[in-house]
């Protein structure tokens, strides 16, 4: 029986990568010359600290830029509000991994409430969906894909 397995993951060097890339783009930056300001790979976070909040604004641009450069999508961020430290604020930014049990569980009555013929199973942070014919996959694929749950995802182990 054709199968498939929904997850929501990110390639963890790539994210590396893009966090590194976007610490090199505010050192060569004219207006954060003489600026404190940094961001910190803290697996699987990013720490983003600078002088002021404007500033922290301007570097989540910079790292969402390096991120669709890197083919991770924004919607993975997770930030959550500045906090005012000692010298100057921060910014602690999450990438959402796997797939919670509430949307597996809105995926789960998307899928049967559009009527396809295809079976889901919530197995830990993924799903499995499995169906009769390839055609009823590719709807699935197509429904999750247009359905908007807050989080991209990403289809593998793709059977015929």
């Amino acid at each position: 029986m054709p199968s498939f397995d929904i997850v929501s993951e990110i390639d963890k060097h790539e994210l590396q990568n893009a966090i590194e890339n976007a610490q090199r783009e505010l050192e060569t930056r004219f207006d954060f010359r003489g600026v404190n300001a940094s961001f910190e790979w803290a697996d699987p976070d990013a720490i983003l600290k600078a002088d002021a909040e404007f500033q922290i604004n301007q570097m989540k641009d910079i790292l969402i830029s390096k991120l669709v450069k890197r083919k991770i999508d924004p919607g993975m961020m997770d930030s959550g509000s500045i906090e005012g430290a000692s010298k100057g604020v921060k910014l602690k930014v999450n990438f959402k991994e796997g797939i919670e049990k509430e949307i597996a569980k809105k995926i789960v009555k998307l899928l049967k409430d559009s009527k396809l013929k295809v079976q889901t199973q919530i197995q830990g942070e993924e799903l499995r969906v499995t169906g009769k014919k390839r055609d009823d996959l590719q709807s699935a694929m197509q429904c999750v894909r247009s359905a908007d749950l807050g989080q991209p995802f990403q289809f593998k182990n793709f059977r015929d």
